[in-house]
């Protein structure tokens, strides 16, 4: 296959699909294509467990970001979706980087649409605006500084407390920055479907029914959930909570795809997926699930899709991205 075919293929289908042959290994493929291209996979804890298994590195938004910032790779390999892969072009321009199925969106950052977005913050000047990385390039050029849920609530105390702000695009996440920072934040109505679904009443009954169990949340899940939680944090702080506590059983309030990680670190464990509130399985992001092992093959052997931006676009994202990094490294957060 030629690239001119692939590009047309990845202009139709978002992904390019190819027909690979069932007998192929893809994981020591995909491991020979890494070391010939000098390439790089990161992989967030959402991705499928087979994924996670052949990347380099799998973590949540801020190790993400970080990993990308600090990379000697030639060429990034994202398996997320579409907003991370672009954070890691806004920091790596020279770099060639590709995400498997450009269709793998975000319905939180779709919930900022960037024209709606301005013409709210032209309305209060006086505000700096933070924002959820969870969000378009277009809104982080819109920004004063970016953060992840595992830097916000340093990110928010590095501000005057006289300095009002507007924070987007997670209302959830905001909510609860608020009552943590005592903060009056000004709020975008965008949310994460994935963490919006979540049954309280079904938790309950599930609590009853495992009462050795801890609830675990990440706060972009709705005030009611969070208030049942025993522990709220990032998705790299829950798995590190499922480590060290001494509990043996957990019922986690996010994506399924970290609980491959949870299993992996703790396998004496049993950890159970909090139950949305209706029979489909809305717990698993199906943006995330869209990329497969076989779309990474592809993508890596032809190398398309890729990221590409206006370099104004970037230059204008980069630096609230650079803003939080530099927080981030101020507080500890990373190295």
């Amino acid at each position: 296959m030629n690239i001119n075919i692939a590009n047309t293929e990845i202009k139709k289908r978002g992904f390019l699909d190819l027909d690979i042959d069932p007998q192929l290994d893809l994981f020591a493929e995909i491991e020979k294509l890494k070391k010939e291209k000098n390439a790089i996979l990161l992989a967030h804890y959402y991705q499928e467990p087979d994924i996670q298994d052949v990347a380099d590195y799998i973590g949540d938004s801020l190790g993400l970001a970080q990993k990308a910032a600090e990379t000697n790779a030639d060429m990034i390999v994202f398996a997320g979706v579409h907003f991370m892969a672009e954070t890691a072009k806004i920091l790596n321009p020279t770099k060639k980087v590709l995400l498997p199925d450009l269709n793998a969106g975000c319905s939180l950052a779709d919930s900022a649409p960037a024209p709606l977005f301005k013409a709210f913050k032209d309305k209060y000047p006086d505000h700096l605006v933070i924002s959820y990385i969870n969000c378009t390039a277009e809104i982080k050029a819109l920004s004063d500084i970016i953060c992840t849920s595992g830097n916000a609530e340093k990110i928010i105390e590095s501000v005057p407390v006289d300095q009002p702000i507007i924070f987007a695009p997670d209302k959830n996440l905001g909510a609860y920055l608020n009552k943590k920072t005592s903060r009056n934040m000004l709020l975008w109505n965008g949310a994460c479907m994935v963490h919006e679904i979540f049954s309280a009443e079904k938790i309950t009954k599930l609590k009853i029914r495992h009462p050795q169990a801890k609830l675990i949340a990440h706060p972009e899940c709705e005030e009611v959930i969070l208030s049942m939680a025993d522990f709220i944090g990032s998705t790299t702080q829950l798995l590190k909570y499922t480590k060290i506590d001494n509990y043996q059983q957990y019922i986690v309030a996010t994506e399924t795809g970290i609980l491959h990680q949870m299993q992996q670190a703790s396998p004496s464990k049993t950890f159970i997926p909090a139950p949305p509130n209706n029979s489909c399985a809305c717990n698993d992001c199906p943006h995330m699930k869209l990329n497969t092992l076989e779309k990474l093959y592809g993508c890596m052997a032809y190398e398309v899709p890729e990221i590409t931006m206006e370099e104004s676009l970037r230059l204008a994202a980069k630096k609230p991205m650079d803003r939080m990094l530099e927080i981030s490294r101020a507080a500890g957060l990373i190295g």
